[in-house]
């Protein structure tokens, strides 16, 4: 389907009710996740979840769908057209890799499964490297994407892992993303949101940045974590973390074999990046964004321009009284200046609040039509705190300390 034909798409949204998705069960063997299957109570989640299967097994056409990150764009991985959809609906860069999702181990060994006939003779290899065995059994399904060597003559479409001998995958730890998987097999998936903006984290964010290019979204609610996964290379020596995210670098150190990971998120590359997140801008609104290092005073807002402010431990309010019904419902309250109006966004003073909000501010802000956004940084205490920085470093055009 041509540009000037996706433009004039409909764009649904379908509510999921996770309650219909029921039975939801592991087989753990070796201590992995081995398979897994779930059962659907009939009524509009049935029909809503066949409906974006359907959809991406049988169109060319992204489906948008949440995980416990954010809301993910999707194709099956498998199919070289259809991931080829993503980066046009996105305005992704060709050489940005994807993040294959599978929904059990079963599923990633059969698509790591070796062409060789004497391989396939050989039933007791595995083609998971042992050194990821013990980050799998601690950390799937949940927020952690590992890097695989590609097999021979690979299903997986080639421009999953662009110009590369990798690709990356994980299982997330979403009964409605592990059903759709289920029911449709492995998929692509990226954010859900337009090249370079901040990611989503409601189905709404969604159908803002590509109402009209996409047919389906899949209503899942808030995400629960706010951030990306964490990506790690267990293929290097030493083992590295290509992304922080949801999981953290102490809490892999504690793995068995990844005592000494280091961190690589900090160098950008300038050749093909060998996972999402390494070499593009990402996270930014529309409006320009002022990051204050931790400690730094805030913004002394007396100009014409509309600004928007997102406090999140040690600024004051310049709206008075109790800010807490920013924090619940992270919608911006007007503050009326001599000169000019500005919104402001309080995250809250805990790491998880802030982690999960932080996309969202970005984006009510934006919806305020501000010209710039300040943000108050956070002290770098922990990789939770190091991962909320990364993203507002790369979203920021300006830093002040």
């Amino acid at each position: 389907m041509d540009d000037a034909a996706r433009s004039g798409m409909t764009t649904r949204i379908l509510p999921i009710d996770r309650s219909h998705i029921y039975d939801v069960s592991f087989d753990y063997r070796d201590c992995s996740l081995d398979s897994f299957d779930f059962s659907l109570r009939e009524g509009p989640t049935e029909t809503h979840l066949k409906i974006a299967a359907e959809k991406l097994l049988n169109s060319d056409i992204p489906v948008a769908f949440p995980t416990e990150t954010v809301y993910g764009l999707g194709a099956i991985a498998t199919k070289s057209s259809a991931v080829q959809g993503i980066f046009k609906v996105k305005g992704r860069p060709v050489d940005n890799p994807l993040i294959v999702h599978v929904c059990s181990v079963q599923q990633l060994r059969q698509l790591l499964q070796p062409t060789s006939s004497q391989a396939r003779l050989d039933a007791t290899l595995d083609p998971i490297p042992n050194v990821y065995k013990s980050l799998i059994e601690k950390f799937w399904p949940g927020p952690l994407t590992i890097l695989l060597p590609c097999p021979e003559n690979s299903e997986l479409a080639p421009e999953v892992h662009p110009g590369l001998k990798t690709f990356s995958v994980r299982i997330p730890d979403d009964p409605l993303a592990l059903a759709l998987i289920q029911l449709s097999g492995p998929i692509a998936a990226p954010s859900a949101n337009a090249s370079t903006r901040p990611s989503t984290t409601t189905a709404q964010h969604v159908k803002d940045d590509l109402e009209g290019k996409i047919e389906i979204i899949l209503d899942g609610g808030t995400c629960a974590v706010g951030l990306e996964s964490t990506v790690v290379d267990g293929l290097s020596n030493p083992p590295c973390i290509l992304r922080p995210g949801g999981i953290s670098l102490q809490q892999i150190r504690q793995c068995e074999g990844w005592e000494g990971v280091i961190a690589g998120y900090d160098c950008q590359s300038t050749t093909i990046p060998k996972a999402p997140g390494m070499k593009y801008r990402h996270y930014s609104p529309r409006a320009s964004v002022i990051l204050y290092e931790a400690g730094s005073s805030g913004p002394i807002l007396e100009d014409a321009r509309k600004v928007g402010v997102i406090r999140t431990m040690k600024w004051e309010s310049q709206i008075g009284g109790d800010a807490g019904p920013i924090k619940d419902s992270l919608i911006p309250i007007p503050i009326r200046s001599p000169k000019g109006t500005h919104w402001e966004v309080w995250l809250g003073d805990d790491l998880e609040s802030i982690a999960r909000g932080l996309f969202a501010a970005l984006r009510h802000l934006d919806d305020q039509g501000v010209d710039a956004i300040h943000v108050e940084g956070i002290p770098e205490t922990d990789d939770l705190a190091a991962t909320i920085m990364n993203r507002l470093r790369k979203a920021a055009i300006q830093i002040c300390t």
